[in-house]
Order: C-alpha cells, then sequence, then structure tokens
C-alpha cells in the first residue's frame, strides 16, 4: 500500500501487567514505517537503580551518601548488568539493540554531568588493630567515591536524563529512518508520572488482558511464581496499585491509551487502525496482529475451582479493569 506520513509522532512507551500482551503490541508498534520499536526492554529507566531512583536521589532524597549509592548502582545497571546480558529471546545486549556508538555516547557524557567530584577513601588493612599488620598483597587499599551533584532544580537533571535517552532511542530510531521511538517495559505501567516527567509529549500505551488470563500464563514463566497462590501475591498489587493510582490520576490532559488484547484480536483491521490513529499516525497493515486463538488458550487453563478462586481473589479488580 502507499504510505501517506502525517505529522511528526511522539515517543511511545508501551506498559501493562506482563503477559498481557505487551510485546506483541510494541512489535506492531515497530512495524509501522514512522515507528522505530527499541527491540529489548532496556530497564534502565524505571527499574531499580535506574533513572527513576536517580532522579529522587539528586533532588528530594539527597545526601552526599545516598547519591553516591544512587550513582553507584546506576553504573552498575548501564556499564555491568545490560553490557553483559543477553537478551534470552532475542540475543542481543541492551548497547547492541540501540547501537553501541548510541548507548556509549549517552553513558559516557552522563558521569561529566552528574559528578561533582570523586576521591579516594584509604581502607584500613584486613589486620588493622591486631598488630596493625601490612595490607595483603591483593587487598584494596583505597576506595574511589563519588561526590554527586545536588540539583535544586529538579528539571535540570531531568533534561540531562532525557538527553541520555534521546540519545540513544532517537539515535537508535535515525539509524532505521524512523521519526520516533516505541520503548517496551511491562512495569512503564507503575511509573507514568516519571516517563510523562521524563518525557513530556510520550504516548503511554496501556495494554490489558483479562486477569485470569494472566495469571495463567504468570505460572507458565520461569521468571515469576508457578503456583496459583504466588502468581496471585504477585499480581495483585500490581493492580492494586495500578488501580488506586488510575483513580487520581488526570489522564485527560495526558498522552494516553487504553487498549484490551481481546478487542484487538476480535476486530484487528479496525481496531489497528484506531490504535494507530491514537498514537498519531496513519493506519498501516503490519505484518504482527492479534489474533483470537493466540489468547484463548489460557481460558481452559484452569478447572472450575481454581478459576473460582483466582476470581475471588481478583473480585475488585477484575471489573475495574474494564471486564466482567
Amino acid at each position: 500500500m502507499e504510505y501517506v506520513a502525517m505529522a511528526y509522532p511522539s515517543p511511545i512507551f508501551v506498559a501493562g501487567t506482563g503477559r498481557s500482551g505487551t510485546s506483541q503490541l510494541a512489535n506492531i508498534l515497530g512495524e509501522h514505517p514512522q515507528i522505530h520499536r527499541i527491540p529489548i526492554e532496556t530497564r534502565f529507566i524505571v527499574d531499580p537503580g535506574g533513572f527513576r531512583d536517580l532522579a529522587d536521589a539528586l533532588t528530594i532524597r539527597y545526601d552526599p551518601y545516598v547519591g553516591d549509592d544512587a550513582l553507584r548502582r546506576l553504573s552498575d545497571i548501564l556499564t555491568v548488568r545490560l553490557v553483559g546480558r543477553r537478551d534470552i529471546d532475542r540475543g542481543y545486549t541492551v548497547p547492541e539493540a540501540i547501537g553501541e556508538r548510541h548507548y556509549w555516547d549517552a553513558v559516557g557524557r552522563l558521569w561529566s554531568e552528574l559528578v561533582a567530584s570523586t576521591f579516594d577513601e584509604v581502607v584500613p588493612a584486613a589486620g588493622f588493630g591486631h598488630a596493625d599488620w601490612a595490607a595483603g598483597p591483593f587487598e584494596h587499599q583505597s576506595y574511589r567515591r563519588a561526590i554527586p551533584r545536588y540539583f535544586s532544580d529538579r528539571s535540570e537533571l531531568l533534561e540531562i536524563l532525557r538527553r541520555a535517552v534521546d540519545t540513544m532511542f532517537g539515535g537508535a530510531a535515525a539509524d532505521a529512518e524512523k521519526p520516533t521511538w516505541c520503548e517496551k517495559t511491562p512495569f512503564n505501567l507503575l511509573c507514568m508520572d516519571f516517563l510523562w516527567e521524563l518525557v513530556p509529549e510520550a504516548t503511554i500505551v496501556h495494554i490489558k488482558r483479562h486477569p485470569v488470563a494472566v495469571v495463567a500464563s504468570h505460572v507458565d514463566q520461569p521468571w515469576a511464581p508457578s503456583t496459583v497462590d504466588g502468581a496471585l501475591a504477585w499480581l495483585k498489587p500490581v493492580y492494586d496499585r495500578w488501580l488506586a493510582w488510575k483513580a487520581n490520576a488526570d489522564l485527560d490532559t495526558k498522552r494516553y491509551v487504553e487498549v484490551r488484547a481481546e478487542d484487538l484480536a476480535a476486530d484487528w483491521p479496525a481496531q489497528r487502525k484506531a490504535l494507530f490513529e491514537s498514537v498519531g499516525v496513519d493506519d498501516f497493515a503490519t505484518t504482527s496482529t492479534f489474533r483470537a486463538r493466540s489468547l484463548d488458550h489460557r481460558n481452559d487453563q484452569f478447572d472450575s475451582d481454581t478459576r473460582a478462586l483466582i476470581e475471588r481473589a481478583l473480585a475488585d479488580v477484575i471489573p475495574t479493569m474494564g471486564y466482567e
């Protein structure tokens, strides 16, 4: 089909509980000619020790120890964890997925913008106080410490972090010859305030799936509890926290899109068109789709008693999420 470009679309964050269709939705968005999907969960924005924690540590929670710890944890994420861990499904690291040049340009610039000074703290030898034995040949005799900057103006810090995101994600989109990007991490769901603080013009697309099916899918995952009770203990607080936040959030003033996986599968072409319009681009026939058979196989996973137990446990969640 001939593609006619619309106005420049906003960046997109995809959110959900996990096992709700976030990956498939991100794939579909990334097949659009104007949207580049960052092809891996990048983790460094919303995960513990990432940008969200750093933003508080260098502003409202600042003291030199809190800031040093936050910088150390961010360094571990950016220079150790994301560099050394390959995605199980896709087979590459976050720097490889984004582009090594863009990734390291962003990371390398951060430290000069976030660190006021560094110094080496002397570490006593292991035998200190016991005849004052000298340090062993392999003992660390000093410990590098960072004095973080304090940002009385939080927006200044957010501008620094936003530049890093633009360098990484915007650079990857430019390499793909697309004007904007889409990033998927399921627990973007619980961090929307910060994501909009970081990227005010972003569109957040929240994909929902029937909570019973989400429980069913979780018990089959190696990274989640393998029992129904365990999956409920994992998921119920996520639903509760999300719904409590949503009840007081002013989403009418934000670029927020909420879709149900079941609706996408039931009427794919029309729902696809509506989805693309909601994120500011023209419709486009993607290779990836939502299919009912990919969702329905969870319907009979539990016997009637187990399903009734789950429905009782989520009695306040299921209707509030839009399901009966």
